[in-house]
């Protein structure tokens, strides 16, 4: 990976490897990364915004994966590197694809055109998959795109980490009567994810409701669709993540 040369050089210039990560996170500015790796030459080496995307286990540099390292957002332009697993594996659904009927009486014409991640989870909603799979006909779309997050502070590992101003983006979400539902939507088979894609955007709506906030996984697949709910057990517990259950459709 082109990062790797990158993350190398930003912890050699700031002596990162001389931390004692057991006693508290290293904090590091957007500024920090820019000034470090001013002097590759391509995008990808010297981009902030692409270094700091770590969507996956597999896209963690060496010198953080080796280490047990992971990089978070704290604040607009700031990031903590610390000790912890950061990530979440998302499980193969084994079972056959349960048949579902649409409650749409007309055809979509305008869902066949493209690939997109947003296209498929669009076609899922006005199927009402999404009810169905979340047992609830109130749902209705209020949520996408990307925000700020308030004011918050979390547990991960034995530290306590602060946050504001935070970016988010949600896929979708789903407002009913007693619960709000966020969806995280991939068009591609996905193996792990960070938990922060789905901590974050629960805690910042967390801050703004008393309602539920609930958390879907959404995969297409060839014909299939794919869903899993996650929950937090502890509120303030970024490693507290768990399934609750899983499904897997294909629509007709």
């Amino acid at each position: 990976m082109a990062n790797n040369n990158s993350w190398k050089k930003i912890f050699d210039d700031y002596k990162i490897l001389k931390h004692d990560f057991s006693k508290a996170p290293f904090y590091l500015s957007a500024k920090d990364i820019k000034k470090s790796v001013q002097d590759f030459k391509g995008t990808t080496e010297k981009e902030v915004r692409i270094l700091c995307k770590m969507d996956t286990r597999e896209s963690v540099p060496e010198v953080m994966r080796e280490r047990g390292l992971i990089l978070l957002p704290v604040k607009n332009g700031y990031y903590v590197i610390l000790k912890g697993e950061g990530y979440i594996d998302i499980p193969d659904i084994k079972n056959d694809a349960e048949i579902y009927n649409t409650k749409l009486d007309f055809d979509l014409d305008t869902v066949k055109i493209g690939n997109s991640e947003m296209q498929h989870l669009d076609f899922a909603y006005a199927s009402s998959l999404i009810r169905t799979f979340m047992e609830d006909p109130t749902l209705v779309l209020t949520i996408r795109g990307r925000k700020y997050t308030p004011e918050f502070s979390f547990k991960i590992g034995k530290h306590l980490i602060e946050t504001e101003s935070v970016q988010t983006e949600v896929d979708a979400g789903y407002e009913g009567k007693n619960q709000i539902v966020l969806i995280e939507a991939k068009n591609s088979k996905t193996k792990n994810t960070i938990i922060r894609q789905l901590y974050y955007p629960y805690r910042q709506w967390s801050e703004y409701t008393k309602k539920k906030v609930v958390l879907l996984f959404f995969e297409k697949r060839i014909d299939e669709y794919l869903i899993w709910q996650y929950e937090f057990s502890n509120k303030d517990n970024y490693d507290s993540i768990k399934l609750v259950k899983s499904k897997k459709y294909k629509i007709v």
